[in-house]
């Protein structure tokens, strides 16, 4: 698929978190818009990709002078107490054209010479990888949560074609552990799985977070609803997985598996 790439100055990087993140002191987008596309995301619902005239996934936008600001923004930020940058809230800073701008890599850079209280890393990307050495770097004040909806390759590729695969991201968090980089296994959301789901995760990391989009979505599942995400699980004819209490099916794995204090559920999950 070709992807628009759109060359932008970013008049801001750190923005104040709020809502969900509101744990945060700052959100951090090294880009706009993510040629992931995966069919239940939640920005599709937001102004950044409504009042685009290309489709959500068609579209990324490069902000070139990002290490310059967030310099400066993160001394500026420091100065005046305590930071926490979730990265990020409306991209991937894995996603592919990463690997030729490294936009998030130069962050990394600028963060591991000034380092905020706590970074949180968000992907689905096994290029986080390519970053182990400055991860290293932050030691306890970072942590890289994984994108793992499910165990399927059927079910991701239904509802992500063009994410990453399953298995190379459960690589990605087995080279980043041994490693000694803080990670977690990050079911959001949870999408149909097998009875093995949890017993996987286990043997590679030892901490988890479940989520759906009924908590998950900023709007208790109207956003979702709206994009029409429904309409794959009814092909899939796996309707009873699109409820409140599916995710609950997979926690109750997860706590044969885990410590209960292990196991976060939502919000809980992705804080600092």
């Amino acid at each position: 698929m070709k992807v628009d790439v759109n060359r932008k100055t970013a008049k801001q990087l750190l923005t104040k978190a709020s809502g969900f993140l509101k744990g945060y002191t700052h959100t951090l987008n090294p880009y706009t818009g993510c040629s992931f596309a995966c069919s239940y995301c939640y920005v599709r619902q937001m102004p950044v990709a409504l009042f685009r005239s290309d489709a959500w996934g068609d579209w990324v936008d490069v902000k070139e002078n990002a290490a310059a600001l967030l310099e400066k923004e993160l001394a500026k930020a420091k100065s005046k107490g305590p930071v926490t940058i979730f990265m990020s809230s409306a991209t991937d800073p894995y996603q592919p054209i990463e690997h030729k701008e490294r936009v998030t890599r130069s962050l990394l850079e600028v963060m591991s010479a000034n380092p905020p209280d706590f970074l949180f890393v968000q992907t689905r990307s096994p290029l986080v990888t390519r970053d182990a050495d400055l991860l290293k770097l932050l030691g306890e004040r970072v942590r890289v949560s994984m994108t793992v909806e499910t165990d399927r390759e059927d079910i991701r590729r239904a509802f992500t074609p063009s994410a990453p695969p399953i298995p190379a991201r459960l690589n990605a968090l087995r080279e980043l552990a041994a490693r000694g980089i803080p990670v977690q296994a990050t079911i959001a959301p949870a999408l149909p799985s097998s009875e093995h789901f949890a017993e996987l995760l286990a043997g590679i990391v030892d901490r988890v977070c479940i989520d759906d989009y009924f908590m998950g979505d900023g709007s208790g599942g109207k956003r979702t609803e709206r994009i029409g995400v429904r309409a794959i699980y009814d092909a899939l004819e796996l309707p009873d997985w699109y409820s409140r209490d599916a995710y609950e099916r997979v926690r109750e794995q997860l706590l044969r598996h885990f410590p209960q204090e292990r196991v976060f559920v939502s919000q809980q999950g992705f804080l600092p």
